[in-house]
């Protein structure tokens, strides 16, 4: 396959959110079930955003947090199932690792179920000394709001 038109793009507003939900749906299985809805808040917090475009079609993508010094996190790195094994994947990394945003940072996390070889290959470590997890159901905002209206102070509330 002739990659020489895939373009990569670092404006989380160029993100086509119906395109994203079809990536992950056809090569993402830990992400497939994702509406948009909540695809859409996930990328307005984070920073930065980067898409693999072939033309007008969306073939990759892959975002981070990030404090912008000492931590950052990868999130759901994505290349669609026809245009891996062509290096895409590496490159959406490492223009993610370039970002301004992440290029001075400390230590970079990721969480993966079975792609340790190819972030090896990108030079990450396996680190099982510093990750836990804690699984939480969403919080109702009505006990956030009383809680903080408990301790004097001031919520603003989401519509």
């Amino acid at each position: 396959m002739d990659c020489r038109n895939v373009q990569f793009c670092d404006r989380a507003s160029a993100v086509d959110f119906q395109q994203l939900q079809a990536l992950f749906e056809c090569s993402a299985f830990w992400a497939a079930e994702r509406s948009i809805d909540d695809m859409r808040i996930a990328v307005e917090h984070s920073n930065p955003v980067i898409t693999a475009w072939d033309d007008d079609r969306l073939i990759g993508f892959a975002r981070a947090t990030s404090d912008g010094i000492f931590r950052a996190t990868i999130w759901d790195v994505v290349i669609h199932c026809d245009y891996q094994g062509l290096g895409l994947g590496r490159k959406l990394v490492e223009t993610l690792l370039g970002h301004p945003i992440m290029n001075r940072v400390e230590r970079v996390y990721l969480m993966t179920t079975n792609e340790q070889k190819f972030y090896e290959r990108i030079g990450f470590v396996e680190n099982s000394t510093t990750t836990m997890l804690l699984e939480q159901s969403p919080i109702d905002a009505l006990s956030v709001t009383t809680i903080a209206g408990d301790r004097g102070l001031t919520v603003a509330a989401e519509s």
